[in-house]
């Protein structure tokens, strides 16, 4: 028996009354799967998660699905972070570090086997819309890496020059970047109009509200909250086009609808209650906003307080669908906090970086932060250049208690930060060289701050 008919004789034992996979999600058919995701949106941006920016959309797709309140990218940044969500590995394993710039001619290694590349053997059809940022030479781009189709941009909308592409052929350049979420939901629209009854993948990826940020002029002013609001406004919007699509297709029962951020806001947005913004490894750049319906299998109206990521994806999608799961994957399998089935999972060490640097690690409420740079994201790099140090004493934060990380509480469990410390040991070797050698380096570094809590106090008098 393969993987997809288990799926469904385990789904039909359950409904019988069985007991057979009672604990996730196992559809009666292959699901269609949208994933949308926006361009730097903070964990406090949408009214379900306490913003007075209007997203009655997505406020209902949460009041009919599940919404996660501990939900973590993988990285602060958003090449990296795209990385990782459509491998289920981390950026640091894919070749994906840093964000990618137009003159680079790399991208998402060509030996990692992506999310929609995995669902094409089932029959899924697949289209990628808006930003993709993880290579813009021709082998890198969207059509070479699993999708049929492709519409959107190869990068950022700050970044030039700025195709809007269509598969391989530029159709405007310079975009216009006010019209782009119309365009968007246009061919997404177009796209579930088009599929019948073959399932397919929509990855929705938003160009906004990064900046520049713009919003169309049915949107400009709208929001009493500036561009920024408009834009979430106009998300917001077009995420009501996409369920309504699917509902007019009749197809709301068998199509799994996500919504994300890929990581915190960057000089507008609300990171919520969180210590941090976007390209810093505090919870405010990493903690995004994360909404799941599926209608008749996620119960409606759910939370979830349990820890989970961006690397959790492909390997739920992979358990929902029977497809391959990703190869060594980093992340785990969280279909059954989508069922409401478990309300908490184990999870592996997760580790926070930047660029290739390992600054941070979390094991359950736990993190640990060992290394900062020596001036922060988006400042003007000091005289010696911006590099990182590692930390005095390393900062332990209970995030369960303080997701703010605001209360420093090392010297009260060295037994937590010493294990900490030995599954960063253990897992470095597991990482690419390039991860191990900037470790060796802020490890060797001067310590930061440039104090140490064991000589004497400085007088002030």
């Amino acid at each position: 028996m393969d993987r997809r008919t288990f799926l469904k004789s385990s789904f039909a034992a359950t409904l019988a009354g069985g007991t057979a996979r009672p604990q996730g999600l196992s559809p009666i058919s292959t699901p269609n799967i949208i994933f949308m995701i926006a361009d730097d949106l903070g964990h406090g941006d949408l009214g379900c998660y306490g913003s007075n920016i209007p997203t009655p959309n997505l406020d209902g797709m949460a009041s009919q699905g599940v919404r996660f309140g501990q939900f973590s990218s993988a990285n602060a940044v958003c090449s990296p972070s795209r990385a990782a969500l459509l491998t289920g590995r981390y950026p640091t394993r894919v070749g994906v570090p840093r964000v990618l710039a137009p003159p680079d001619n790399y991208g998402l290694s060509l030996s990692e086997t992506t999310l929609p590349q995995a669902l094409k053997p089932l029959g899924y059809h697949t289209m990628c819309v808006g930003k993709w940022h993880l290579g813009s030479a021709p082998d890198y781009l969207p059509t070479k890496r699993g999708f049929d189709r492709f519409y959107g941009i190869p990068y950022s909308t700050d970044m030039y020059p700025l195709p809007l592409m269509s598969n391989t052929d530029v159709v405007e350049q310079p975009a216009n970047v006010r019209t782009l979420a119309s365009r968007y939901t246009s061919k997404a629209v177009d796209f579930i109009n088009g599929v019948n009854a073959s399932p397919f993948f929509l990855y929705m990826a938003y160009s906004s509200p990064h900046v520049p940020v713009v919003a169309s002029t049915n949107f400009a002013g709208k929001s009493g909250l500036g561009g920024y609001g408009d834009a979430v406004m106009e998300i917001d919007w077009s995420v009501g086009q996409v369920l309504n699509a699917i509902k007019n297709n009749g197809l709301d029962s068998n199509t799994l609808v996500i919504f994300t951020s890929d990581h915190g806001p960057w000089y507008q947005g609300n990171p919520g209650a969180f210590r941090g913004r976007k390209g810093q490894t505090y919870e405010g750049g990493f903690r995004v906003p994360f909404i799941a319906r599926w209608l008749n299998q996620i119960p409606a109206g759910a939370t979830v307080s349990s820890f989970a990521s961006m690397l959790d994806v492909f390997p739920t999608i992979a358990a929902i669908t029977g497809a391959a799961p990703p190869a060594q994957p980093d992340g785990i399998d969280i279909s059954p906090l989508l069922s409401g089935a478990q309300q908490s999972l184990d999870h592996n060490t997760f580790f926070y970086f930047d660029d290739w640097n390992l600054q941070c690690a979390r094991s359950g409420p736990w993190k640990l932060h060992v290394a900062r740079y020596n001036s922060p994201a988006w400042s003007p790099d000091p005289a010696g250049g911006r590099i990182n140090l590692p930390l005095t004493q390393p900062e332990l934060y209970n995030l369960d208690l303080d997701p703010q990380e605001s209360y420093e509480v090392s010297a009260d469990h060295p037994d937590v930060v010493a294990e900490i410390r030995a599954q960063i040991t253990a897992a470095l070797p597991t990482f690419p060289a390039d991860v191990q050698s900037a470790w060796s380096n802020t490890m060797g570094r001067s310590i930061w701050p440039m104090w140490d809590a064991s000589l004497p106090a400085l007088k002030t008098s």
